[in-house]
């Protein structure tokens, strides 16, 4: 059983720039709300592709990049919640195993955009076991900062899918508010992609 909503979960801003600071080349997508606020303050750059609405959405996004862009490393950085909601896509990426899609749940156990109230996995739904019986069975649980290296590790190696569940502080950091204009950040993802804009 997941328990995620524990005081002394890890701080999901340093976890996270950890990340990326050890995944320079990766493209990143996000999702809404909080893994982008976190993203975007471990440092802007054009391969980031920040998700302002589209709840569910996140790692369907990551597995058409993934599938588009085989020989680049996708990252999808996404809460409890979105994951939740998009929970089929994980039996999709299990299906289509790209080897360069890593899915990595920050998970405080609460819907931390809708007013905190508990998630299904502060309530027994467990993440790592839903990926290893959808066939990602390269899923591990988060609990340590230092485990930041052994995700990257995963990123950069391309052996995947994988998933990363890791367990966060429900603390709610300052926003460090991305882009929001939605074709800007879609035409500078493509520049970066070497594709014209649309």
């Amino acid at each position: 059983m997941a328990t995620t909503n524990k005081a002394h979960g890890l701080e999901r801003r340093e976890f996270v720039a950890r990340l990326l600071k050890a995944t320079p080349g990766a493209l990143v997508v996000t999702g809404l709300g909080s893994p982008s606020y976190d993203v975007f303050a471990a440092g802007d750059r054009d391969s980031n592709f920040y998700l302002w609405g589209a709840m569910g959405g996140a790692a369907s996004l990551g597995l058409g990049l993934a599938l588009a862009q085989p020989t680049r490393s996708v990252v999808v950085i996404t809460g409890d919640g979105e994951q939740l909601m998009g929970i089929g896509s994980l039996a999709t990426i299990g299906a289509k195993r790209p080897p360069n899609l890593t899915i990595v749940v920050l998970d405080n156990g609460h819907f931390g955009e809708t007013g905190m109230q508990r998630s299904h996995t502060s309530l027994g739904t467990d993440l790592v076991a839903v990926a290893r019986a959808v066939g990602i069975e390269d899923a591990l649980r988060i609990e340590k900062l230092e485990q930041a290296a052994e995700v990257a590790a995963r990123i950069d190696a391309r052996q995947g899918p994988a998933l990363a569940h890791v367990l966060i502080s429900a603390a709610e950091p300052p926003r460090a508010l991305p882009p929001r204009d939605g074709s800007f950040v879609k035409n500078r993802f493509r520049a970066h992609l070497g594709l014209a804009p649309l």
